[in-house]
């Protein structure tokens, strides 16, 4: 199997592709139909008909939450914190950005009239997240402090500063559990509609939660791929989602992730038996899949752990195919972009040989 490097997943972007501002309307976006070649130019709400009854789509139910704070230091230096996530009691976990770190067990004054006070590192002594005590008003966790004077923590290619749009659009319908700092930006196409075309068509839903973190946007410095260390996010899947999973493989139907956040779930789950903890995976062309047959997906970073899982999905040729045909037709691209649907390599291979001889059968990814 050839060997992949970090220059292999490069490729030329036009800077008015990426995407500033969503869609209109959700489900108004374009959908990129790349499950065979030539690809399909789609809109989004069409995509209750590419499917099947008995089809199963596994949505990332994690809620974004309004992380980027504005603050001081006794000095009057001003800083930024945007918060990784939350720990027991009123303490988070956030990165920091200030001319020069204060030391442990100063009182940062935060914007809204609470404060931080700087415990210390987290969870290593060198590593570039610190762990905090947020005091406010009687009873106000940081969950509340956050809501009340947070800001939307929108991805570091969205120029503008976050406004009510954004509260609303960098969030997926169906979002539940509050805990993310980047959406699961796939799943922001659905909208009730399109939910119920779902619905009527006999389609399943069930969901996993993988809090996003800012990790997500970590940038591969390494051009060996062996040499790059994944950031970790918490993830869980509950015994219903179990329950679809098996279902849907006894009787048949596809599974299909929305969004990469739902794979490394899903993938995590396969490769160690747990259905909650900390996830580090790094997805990457040579991993064998062993949940997901189909993937909805927005348009991904150059040079991304992202692009390296999507190529793994659907192949480096395929996808390097899509991603220039994308490019060519105006797609736009990231966060606030639009869909693509991918089918997975091996799946594609055993449609074709099933339809060559006949018969059904289904390829890696039919263990749950």
């Amino acid at each position: 199997m050839r060997s992949y490097t970090l220059s292999d997943f490069d490729f030329s972007l036009p800077p008015e592709l990426v995407a500033q501002h969503p869609a209109c309307e959700r489900s108004a976006s374009r959908l990129l139909d790349g499950r065979s070649s030539p690809a399909t130019d789609r809109v989004f709400r069409e995509l209750p008909g590419l499917l099947q009854a008995g089809d199963l789509l596994v949505f990332n139910d994690t809620q974004v939450i309004k992380a980027r704070l504005f603050g001081e230091k006794p000095s009057g230096g001003k800083l930024e914190l945007l918060v990784e996530r939350v720990l027991v009691g009123n303490q988070v976990v956030a990165h920091m950005k200030v001319s020069k770190k204060p030391p442990v067990g100063t009182v940062l004054h935060m914007a809204g009239g609470f404060t931080a006070q700087l415990l210390g590192r987290w969870p290593e002594d060198d590593g570039p997240l610190f762990r905090l005590a947020f005091t406010g008003p009687a009873g106000e966790t940081p969950h509340d402090l956050m809501a009340a004077h947070g800001h939307v923590p929108l991805p570091p290619y969205i120029t503008h500063t976050d406004s009510a749009e954004d509260a609303q659009r960098y969030q997926t319908v169906f979002a539940r559990a509050p805990g993310a700092v980047a959406a699961p930006t796939a799943a922001l196409h659905f909208d009730e509609a399109v939910l119920a075309a779902l619905d009527a068509r006999g389609v399943g839903r069930a969901s996993v939660t993988l809090h996003v973190g800012a990790g997500t946007f970590q940038p591969v410095k390494t051009e060996d791929l062996d040499d790059h260390r994944m950031h970790s996010e918490w993830y869980a899947i509950p015994p219903a989602t179990l329950a679809a999973l098996e279902r849907t493989r006894t009787n048949g139907g596809r599974i299909l992730a929305v969004g990469t956040t739902t794979v490394r779930t899903l993938e995590s789950w396969a490769q160690s038996g747990q259905t909650e903890g900390e996830t580090s995976i790094f997805i990457r062309p040579g991993h064998r899949f062993q949940v997901v047959d189909l993937l909805l997906t927005n348009f991904h970073l150059p040079k991304s752990t992202l692009m390296m899982l999507v190529s793994a999905f659907a192949g480096y040729e395929h996808i390097m195919g899509l991603y220039r045909h994308a490019i060519a037709q105006g797609y736009r691209f990231f966060s606030y972009g639009d869909a693509m649907l991918l089918e997975g390599a091996w799946s594609a291979e055993m449609r074709a040989r099933a339809g060559a001889s006949g018969g059904a059968s289904r390829g890696a990814g039919e263990a749950v």
